[in-house]
């Protein structure tokens, strides 16, 4: 059912737009007339006729002084521009208009709905679920508040929400929207009018997601009569009911009834959208899977390498399409996995990737002038980018909620960055002429990755589409792809029972079996995932990994490479003897290919920094003042573990609820001797390990960062999702008496991105640092990016809620063995130190793999 959605979900209406109802805004005499006559236009699909229009009309009432017809006439540029694919161009219209007829009209407007439902499709079409969904929301609310319930715009709000479900796989909530506006459309509009049409088109793909295709077909063929009889053959319209009736055959293996249906909806939206728009890309794709699935791939192939041409290629499509070419011989060898290649490094670029690439732009800069002047462009940008969704944010509010003093003030200040990056570029453009090719880096080929892979290196890269997923190995010697079984929902239900037996505290020696830590499975994954690669990586000392989805969750040392005796061994003991990954290679993970070159192609150049700093051991409560009380009052071993109430719970007024932060965030004292321990070895000195009081955000961002080789953190990990009211993942240090901007114990993932550093390795010696910014998130995309984005070239981070006192002595031994063997690498001298814990035979409790296993190395594992 995935895949049929996901081929389809591009014919569903993503919004009734504001012509249906209330044309061009509502606006009188000239202004009037014109914007309907560029509405008509725009229903017709003659956008080239429609565009000069809209351009004009907006020149002509940006000199006068009425906001509402000037934010009328953006919302209609805005969706010309949307319906030509070009979003980018039309998002910062919508905003803007948002904000005019919000001045003109007041906040609890009708007026406002349409544009906050356009802005709201636009946010639907990028998959910005989290952004769309309260804008759609609010005009919802606004139109049952103003108009009647069988008001038209009712209607298409409902139908707005209704495809929002669909988009989320909320098919039983979207079901009644498209009902109860299909009323209100049959009653106000009669059996033929256009939005009946949309509705009837979206109840039946509702009908197909929830596997009723015998219910699916009438609506949609109703849907297809009715856009071609009011609409014309060759309307953009009638091609989504082409779509979605061809789609619905596939799946019936109607193949011969498909087929026509999908080349007339190509042909369709190729004519009025021109070749480059989205929605013929999506057209192009799905006629290639459709041909592949059928057995026509040598007639499939060359519209999957158009859309990989044109870069707008479903991972879905493209890869089995080059798969099979690959093995059908239609490609040579060399061709196809570099088409592969190149796809999946388009195809899934992670935040952690992006932040690894605007290090490395930084890097290679080789000019402090130029990478001081991209530090400032992309730090405003940034900025740029927070205020703007903390507008969107307070669009998507009732009025009693709205600051809007706030929102002018971040208005005026987005204005402002904008000129600031203007200069920026101009000046980037005289003084760096080749910045531009710098920072837009081209995916890698097979023969790019090899040279920059070590002898004893192999590097395997994932990508997971919906029922399938594929490997690539690179070693410098070969290159190998394979398909693996799993899709999406299979690895992420596997991934997610993998990580159930990896909680500390079920280290218990006589309590059953229950919850452990499952072998087999282990064994399961390292069989599907390298398995099908193993000749080629197997003896390679060192093993890179690029995961995607799920699987950047999945801590790769810990499966198992030979078939245990039992998948959960009667005693903890039985973990030892298990044939892990780990005591074969090295890993490390790295957030995207580029990342390889970004990170091994610019080494630090200043030489005579200092080794680290340190934070650890922080107060968190004022009567554990001295390092006795905190070991005095630590009692059991703690886990570097998430609070689970309210951070904002702690504060009383002006001052700390100390009995209950305590509570929530236990001492760690053993961080002092941690970090005390890894600075004898890598010759800090006292002044740069900073604990107890001094382990603050204030002792932090005062500090001048770039000059550390090495930063540490020996702390509690928050995650985001966790913990009531925490929006994004944070690390604890030392809880100040009054709370600050600039100090409230909490270093939040944003806060990291804004620290200035240069450092070889950054140690979050904490919980969860892998996690993502929010629940279901994927892991990289919280600390990790912002920890890279800042400045790092390799990270060690931990998968769960590690033992304190385990993570000292891994962490301990892992320095201790780079001070005695520099040349070995990060990511050898962390396998060693994980061996020799599990190897440790003093204790039960240290075969089991939540006890050695928790860090990972996200970066650079080399050493170099």
């Amino acid at each position: 059912m995935a895949r049929r959605h996901l081929a389809l979900v591009a014919g569903l209406a993503l919004a009734l737009t504001a012509s249906l109802a209330t044309p061009g805004l509502a606006q009188k005499g000239d202004v009037s007339a014109q914007s309907a006559r560029i509405n008509a236009l725009r229903s017709a699909g003659k956008y080239s006729e429609a565009l000069p229009l809209a351009q004009a009309m907006v020149a002509s009432l940006e000199k006068t002084t009425s906001n509402r017809d000037l934010a009328g006439a953006l919302n209609n540029l805005a969706q010309i521009y949307g319906d030509q694919g070009h979003d980018d161009q039309a998002e910062p219209l919508y905003k803007r208009a948002i904000a005019l007829m919000e001045k003109g009209t007041g906040l609890d407007s009708v007026e406002v709905a349409p544009v906050l439902n356009n802005l709201a499709a636009l946010y639907q079409r990028q998959m910005r679920f989290a952004e769309a969904e309260p804008l759609f929301k609010r005009a919802l609310a606004v139109r049952e508040k103003a108009l009647s319930r069988e008001h038209p715009d009712v209607g298409q709000s409902l139908n707005n929400l209704g495809t929002l479900y669909v988009k989320q796989q909320h098919y039983a909530d979207a079901e009644p929207m498209f009902q109860r506006a299909l009323a209100i459309y049959q009653k106000v509009g009669g059996p033929e009018h256009p939005a009946v049409a949309t509705l009837l088109n979206n109840l039946g793909q509702v009908h197909r997601d929830l596997n009723r295709d015998a219910d699916a077909e009438a609506p949609i063929k109703r849907s297809l009569a009715i856009r071609e009889k009011v609409l014309g053959a060759d309307h953009p319209d009638v091609a989504r009911s082409l779509n979605n009736l061809a789609g619905l055959y596939e799946h019936q293996q109607r193949y011969a009834d498909a087929e026509p249906l999908y080349r007339r909806a190509l042909g369709i939206r190729e004519r009025a959208l021109g070749p480059d728009h989205p929605e013929v890309a999506t057209s192009t794709s799905n006629l290639a899977y459709f041909l592949y699935v059928s057995g026509r791939n040598a007639d499939a192939l060359p519209l999957a390498e158009k859309t990989l041409r044109g870069g707008r290629a479903q991972l879905r499509v493209v890869l089995p399409v080059l798969f099979a070419a690959r093995q059908q011989y239609l490609l040579p060898d060399d061709k196809a996995v570099d088409e592969a290649l190149a796809a999946i490094q388009r195809g899934t670029q992670s935040s952690a990737a992006s932040a690894v690439n605007k290090l490395a732009v930084r890097l290679a800069a080789g000019s402090d002038r130029l990478a001081e002047l991209v530090r400032r462009d992309q730090d405003l940008a940034a900025e740029s980018e927070a205020l703007d969704k903390a507008i969107i944010t307070a669009v998507s509010k009732q009025s009693a909620q709205r600051d809007l003093a706030s929102e002018r003030r971040s208005r005026l200040r987005i204005g402002t960055i904008a000129n600031q990056r203007a200069e920026l570029q101009k000046t980037l453009a005289i003084e760096f002429a080749d910045y531009a090719s710098l920072s837009n880096p081209l995916p890698l080929a097979a023969k790019d990755i090899q040279p920059l892979l070590s002898a004893d290196e192999a590097m395997v890269i994932y990508s997971v589409v919906d029922k399938r997923s594929y490997v690539i190995a690179i070693t410098r010697e070969g290159v190998d792809w394979k398909e693996i079984s799993l899709g999406a929902d299979a690895l992420a239900q596997k991934v997610t029972a993998f990580r159930k037996g990896l909680d500390v505290g079920k280290v218990r020696d006589a309590s059953g079996k229950s919850g452990l830590f499952d072998l087999a499975l282990a064994n399961e994954l390292y069989v599907a995932l390298l398995g099908p690669v193993e000749a080629l990586t197997k003896d390679k000392r060192n093993l890179l990994v690029v995961p995607s989805a799920a699987l950047t969750a999945l801590p790769f040392h810990l499966l198992v490479t030979e078939q245990p005796q039992a998948a959960i061994p009667d005693t903890l003991e039985g973990y030892r003897s298990a044939a892990w990954l780990l005591r074969r290679q090295a890993v490390s993970v790295l957030p995207s290919v580029v990342s390889l070159k970004s990170l091994r192609a610019f080494a630090r150049r200043d030489r005579g920094a200092k080794p680290m700093t340190g934070f650890g051991d922080p107060v968190f409560s004022p009567a554990l003042e001295g390092p006795g009380d905190r070991r005095a009052a630590r009692g059991k071993v703690a886990a570097r573990s998430i609070a689970t109430i309210a951070y904002t719970d702690f504060w009383r007024g002006a001052g700390v609820d100390r009995a209950r932060l305590a509570q929530a965030l236990p001492q760690l004292p053993d961080t002092a001797d941690e970090l005390s321990a890894v600075a004898r070895d890598v010759g800090a000195t006292d002044a740069d390990i900073h604990l107890g009081r001094d382990a603050s955000e204030t002792t932090l961002k005062r500090a001048a960062l770039a000059q550390y080789s090495i930063i540490y953190f020996a702390t509690h990990g928050l995650v985001a999702g966790d913990i009531k009211g925490l929006g994004e993942p944070s690390l604890a240090l030392s809880i100040p008496d009054q709370p600050t901007e600039l100090d409230d114990g909490l270093l939040t993932a944003s806060e990291v991105a804004q620290l200035k550093l240069n450092a070889d390795w950054v140690v979050l010696s904490a919980c969860n640092t892998i996690a993502g910014d929010k629940p279901g998130a994927e892991a990289l995309s919280g600390l990790a990016r912002s920890f890279f984005y800042a400045g790092a070239r390799a990270l060690l981070v931990s998968h769960w809620a590690v033992d304190s006192e385990a993570a000292t002595r891994l962490t301990t031994a892992t320095f201790d063995l780079l001070k005695n063997e520099p040349k070995i690498g990060r990511a050898e001298a962390l396998r060693r130190a994980m061996l020799t814990y599990v190897d440790d035979t003093s204790s039960p409790r240290n075969a089991y793999p939540a006890m050695w296993g928790p860090f990972a190395l996200i970066g650079e594992g080399e050493g170099r």
